[in-house]
């Protein structure tokens, strides 16, 4: 699904570099690169501060905490993403409020939110699914119309642009109240283990953020509020501030790719390409088709007999998952983000992929589909 080796390969001689710097001065936590990746993000994303953090977990619990959610209090999240959106919910003692998505696009339906919306909802969590971003604009004016936080979770799509109806631009994560992310080896950006970052232009929210990744404290062995343990660590920040030089350039990777699966496989009967946000950039975490009349499993070991992997985003939607089974949602609630749940197929999609490869994927999919 992710050639990392060959991609290291590539910018071997500069990432052998930036951890061998790492190794040379030992400053192994919240060394120089930590601040230099950070700064360098900020410029990326045109966004005036990014917190380091050690996952995007980590990121999404922080975001919540900075911001005072208090026990009881819902935060409305889709029910077609990864578990890790709705259990830092859960783990804090709020109430996750699942909703449904959009069939073509994946993403959150505004719809769905703004019914969900009741007196105790303090946040929106729209997942920016795949590479592409939510609506945004609209969420942003429900957010404001009902005095609600918005907590971009950007894991996939980490350098997408959204153009607002004005034509202004801006990254994905840099939008709501507070963005976060994952640099998970697998993701876009992605280190050489883990990590995570927030990002926000609320200089209040990014001091407390700050703080509160750093055991609450912002001058030492001084505890202004609980906090928690998580960092961002020295050799990690060497690896990202290499490639985040190329995130463009990987992006553009990941869109030819699937430009030509879209071209090889659009029209076909069985098989439905993704949908492309009108006002926002794709950049391809993973491309989904979703199947129509396909024994899903069989297809998936044909494809691996052949040597092409294929994997499920997701499974069982979270309404389903036993963490999450509630009175206030049951199985056929939410029925697009089921049908999705049942019909999706991801093909391998990486920065290093070439024709032969896509071809050799497409070319034994419509064979094994007709």
């Amino acid at each position: 699904m992710v050639d990392l080796k060959s991609q290291y390969q590539k910018i071997k001689t500069e990432v052998d570099a930036g951890i061998q710097e790492v190794l040379n001065t030992t400053a192994f936590i919240n060394g120089p690169a930590v601040k230099e990746f950070q700064t360098d993000f900020e410029t990326y994303l045109n966004v005036k501060h990014v917190i380091p953090c050690a996952n995007g977990t980590d990121a999404l619990q922080i975001a919540m905490m900075a911001l005072d959610l208090k026990s009881g209090d819902e935060v409305i999240t889709a029910s077609f993403t990864y578990v890790a959106t709705a259990e830092v919910i859960g783990l804090l003692g709020l109430t996750p409020v699942l909703v449904d998505v959009y069939e073509n696009t994946f993403d959150i339906n505004i719809e769905a939110i703004e019914k969900a919306i009741t007196p105790k909802t303090k946040a929106i969590v729209p997942v920016h699914l795949f590479g592409q971003c939510a609506d945004m604009e609209r969420i942003m004016v429900l957010a404001k119309k009902h005095n609600l936080y918005v907590i971009e979770d950007v894991a996939q799509a980490i350098g997408a642009d959204y153009t607002f109806s004005d034509g202004k631009k801006a990254k994905a994560g840099t939008i709501g109240t507070i963005g976060c992310t994952s640099f998970f080896p697998s993701k876009n950006l992605g280190c050489y283990g883990d990590g995570g970052a927030i990002y926000t232009n609320d200089d209040a929210l990014a001091k407390k953020s700050r703080m509160i990744a750093h055991h609450g404290q912002s001058v030492q062995y001084v505890h202004d509020v609980l906090g928690v343990n998580s960092r961002l660590d020295t050799v990690q920040a060497a690896v990202l501030k290499v490639k985040l030089k190329h995130l463009d350039e990987y992006a553009a990777a990941r869109n030819k790719a699937a430009s030509y699966y879209d071209k090889a496989l659009a029209n076909h009967p069985k098989l439905k390409i993704p949908a492309r946000a009108k006002n926002s950039t794709h950049v391809f975490h993973q491309y989904t088709l979703q199947l129509n009349g396909v024994d899903r499993s069989k297809l998936r070991e044909q494809l691996a007999e052949r040597g092409i992997p294929a994997m499920i985003y997701y499974p069982i939607p979270l309404h389903e998952q036993n963490a999450f089974k509630s009175d206030r949602f049951k199985k056929g609630d939410f029925p697009i983000t089921e049908k999705l749940c049942a019909t999706v197929l991801s093909l391998p999609m990486h920065t290093e992929m070439d024709e032969e490869t896509l071809k050799y994927i497409c070319t034994n999919l419509i064979e094994l589909v007709n």
